[in-house]
């Protein structure tokens, strides 16, 4: 019987045993604490018995007596229970709560060592079922407090139905779909494949774009044998040239109608192939979600404990158990929550007396709560005591030397609060078993950097304080901030950015050769360029510098990069194993043209910068390199949607001295105009997506960008659009006939000088 396979399942009975054994302790372990709580309370003693029996009948199958026994005698504890012959009280429930440890650790052990366990604990097993029959045979037997609402005998039937003693699981009706078993790492390999799906199917759109593109080439051939027809109106040989040229307009038109048939059937399979691949993605990653509420299992006992030796009364609360966590996430989780909540019963909640004094119930109240709030899994540990003494906190900083006096005053209180965090650090007077060296809170800390969040911390006087843990959704998945950095796109997780920002070269400021800028509440943030830190060339940079600010408290820092290129949700592939750790990189991702990107290791990175600045760099080089930025050729994006316009365009400006970057119609000409840093935009009139008129009046009506001179480059001199380019407030009109001349290189110079700055 004991191996016997079920076969619906694919798992040995003892293995379904255990899966069981599981679910069934932690009903035992949450009815108790109903119980304690309200002892009268009739569906609780229901709900234990039906664990108990269950329980009993599933240790049946696999032949395991000390389970059998352990769980008969609680049962027929619970049925007296029932009768009214004996109470609950706290020393019953302490009791019985060991025998919910006993069956737990049974129920953990192999199949092979059962046997072993029950020989080593023979002694406690003994004392409990003992003690439990001692508690059966009290005197005093109270009058029944309430009715059964069902009658359980005192023992199970010598030989029940085979039904009754099958596991909960095995049973189909109690389950709404079948059971498949599926090992991490094969989940894991599915869920890339799914995200490379996703990824892949983006690059239809770009290539249907492209077609697009070559559609209004060709309509540009068409306009061109228009206006050739018109040049040979008066030529004698126009009688030659008619036919070749109404054949010609005839096929070419032919050609348009074609593509633009294929075009819209492209389009249609790229919206459904997107959307399928979205589907699938969704749903691989739905089979990595589990409850919340799984991992809270053992905690309500866990607190009730541990108020007990402390000689408190504290209540926990649950709430969001059935909110979603990627199973990565949860299992990291077990351990920083076990942290935060010992915290909260050994500093956090009163001892009754205390509370009674400060006007409160004598229960103290733990809440832990889950939720879902803008993309991302916010997980809470709140308490209702007497907060934390920010005066004592700013003593202890100082008098443990982690900065003086005069620093921490200025501290503002979640800087303050920043402290608690500190490895070693702790407002506990003495060490004891439950807390006191001050490791916990970095346990936590550490836990949620590891999986890109963030964790803060708030408090109220007589109020109570509460742990704020930000995680991402699933680890599979990032969103993060996409930067050049000497001429390579990186990604920033969005989580582990304080600020992104633009900074005007008047706000940097030097103190001893160190360069920095303040930041809101007076903080002096030092900057570093990005391409320093990571080892590559640098990149000329503009008026304001594009300014990421990473880390907290003392490692604060200010990361100059090269451009803001936008926000990403990217699909994260880890590295290759055999590279081993790689300086400031994480993992990586693949772009929706499918070139791949680097994911930045931000602690890495920190590191990083710490060590520069240890070695003296900040104070020698940084100066030099942000100044010769300063030094740097303009820099001039052109907007046109003919590839051929717009090569001409970058080699005539390249071969001036400028750097000529390119988009390739308006709404990309003004994506690149929001992220990048330009002196000049040269734009063409008639585009797809937004005219170059259109972009033109965004620019100038940007509170950012209504100084950036505005070049308008036409294929047709048409007042129309001299009078629109006139009223959108552009600077400078010309016609691309003017091309082959240095007309368009003086307008230019004229707009923004040389190529050199």
């Amino acid at each position: 019987m004991k191996n016997q396979k079920w076969n619906d399942f694919g798992s040995s009975l003892f293995e379904l045993f255990q899966l069981e054994a599981e679910n069934q302790t932690a009903i035992l372990t949450a009815g108790l604490l109903e119980l304690e709580r309200n002892p009268d309370l009739t569906p609780a003693i229901e709900r234990l018995l039906r664990a108990a029996h269950s329980l009993k009948g599933a240790a049946r199958i696999v032949n395991l007596q000390p389970v059998i026994r352990l769980a008969h005698a609680m049962e027929d504890c619970l049925v007296a229970t029932q009768q009214g012959k004996i109470q609950l009280r706290r020393a019953e429930i302490d009791l019985l709560f060991r025998g919910v440890d006993l069956l737990q650790q049974s129920a953990r052990e192999t199949e092979e060592k059962v046997a072993a366990w029950e020989s080593e604990h023979a002694t406690e097993l003994r004392e409990f079922l003992n003690d439990l029959q001692g508690l059966l045979r009290q005197p005093d037997e109270p009058a029944p407090r309430h009715a059964p609402t069902k009658s359980w005998p005192p023992s199970s039937p010598p030989n029940p139905p085979e039904e009754s003693l099958l596991p909960v699981p095995l049973r189909k009706r109690d389950l709404p779909e079948r059971v498949l078993r599926l090992a991490a790492e094969n989940l894991n390999h599915l869920l890339g494949l799914a995200g490379e799906s996703l990824v892949e199917s983006r690059w239809l759109q770009p290539f249907s774009e492209s077609l697009q593109r070559l559609r209004h080439l060709q309509s540009e051939v068409a306009q061109s044998l228009q206006a050739l027809r018109s040049a040979v109106e008066d030529s004698a040989k126009l009688q030659h040239a008619e036919g070749p040229l109404a054949e010609a307009s005839g096929r070419l038109a032919e050609c348009q109608q074609f593509l633009a048939e294929k075009l819209e059937e492209l389009d249609l399979f790229d919206r459904r192939s997107a959307h399928l691949s979205h589907r699938l993605y969704l749903e691989v990653l739905r089979a990595r979600m589990q409850p919340f509420g799984d991992a809270l299992r053992r905690f309500p006992r866990m607190v009730r404990d541990l108020a007990r030796a402390l000689g408190k009364e504290v209540r926990l609360e649950l709430a969001g158990e059935n909110t979603q966590v990627d199973r990565d996430i949860l299992e990291r989780l077990e351990t920083p929550l076990a942290h935060l909540l010992r915290n909260a019963v050994d500093h956090g909640c009163e001892t009754p007396a205390e509370r009674r004094t400060a006007g409160k119930p004598p229960e103290g109240r733990i809440q832990l709560e889950a939720h879902h709030r803008a993309g991302t899994l916010v997980v809470s540990v709140s308490d209702d005591g007497p907060g934390i003494d920010q005066n004592r906190l700013r003593r202890l900083i100082v008098e443990k030397e982690l900065a003086t006096a005069s620093v921490v005053e200025k501290l503002s209180e979640a800087e303050l609060l920043e402290f608690l965090f500190v490895p070693g650090f702790s407002m506990k007077n003495a060490v004891t078993e439950i807390s006191g060296r001050g490791f916990g809170l970095d346990v936590v800390q550490n836990m949620v950097k590891s999986v890109r969040g963030t964790v803060r911390v708030s408090t109220q006087t007589g109020r109570g304080t509460r742990f704020q843990l930000q995680l991402p959704l699933t680890l599979s998945v990032l969103r993060a901030l996409l930067v050049n950095i000497g001429g390579e796109p990186y990604a920033l997780p969005l989580s582990r950015i304080n600020r992104a920002l633009r900074l005007p070269r008047d706000k940097i400021q030097t103190v001893e050769g160190r360069r920095y800028f303040i930041l809101e509440a007076q903080q002096q943030i030092g900057l570093l360029p990005a391409h320093h830190v990571i080892g590559c060339d640098p990149q000329p940079l503009g008026d304001e510098l594009p300014v990421v600010v990473l880390g907290d408290r003392n490692r604060r820092y200010g990361l100059i990069v090269d451009q803001f290129l936008g926000e990403r949700e990217l699909v994260v592939h880890p590295l290759d194993p055999r590279l081993g750790k790689v300086k400031d990189i994480n993992a990586a991702a693949l772009m929706e043209d499918g070139s791949p990107i680097l994911i930045i290791d931000i602690e890495d990175m920190l590191d990083s910068i710490e060590r520069l600045i240890a070695s003296g760099w900040s104070t020698k080089t940084a100066p030099a390199v942000i100044e010769s930025s300063a030094r740097k050729r303009k820099r001039i994006l052109a907007v046109d949607d003919s590839l051929a316009v717009r090569e001409l365009e970058r080699k005539l400006l390249a071969g001036r001295g400028y750097i000529a970057d390119v988009a390739v119609d308006g709404m990309d000409g003004w994506n690149a105009v929001r992220t990048g840093h330009y002196d000049l935009v040269i734009i063409d009139v008639d585009m797809p997506r937004m005219d170059g008129i259109e972009l033109a009046a965004r620019i100038k009506k940007d509170p950012k960008l209504k100084s950036l001179p505005v070049l308008i480059v036409s294929y047709k001199d048409r007042d129309e659009d001299r009078r629109r380019g006139l009223a959108a407030g552009v600077d400078y009109y010309l016609t691309k006939g003017s091309f082959h001349d240095e007309t368009l290189l003086q307008a230019v110079t004229d707009l923004i000088g040389q190529a050199q700055a």
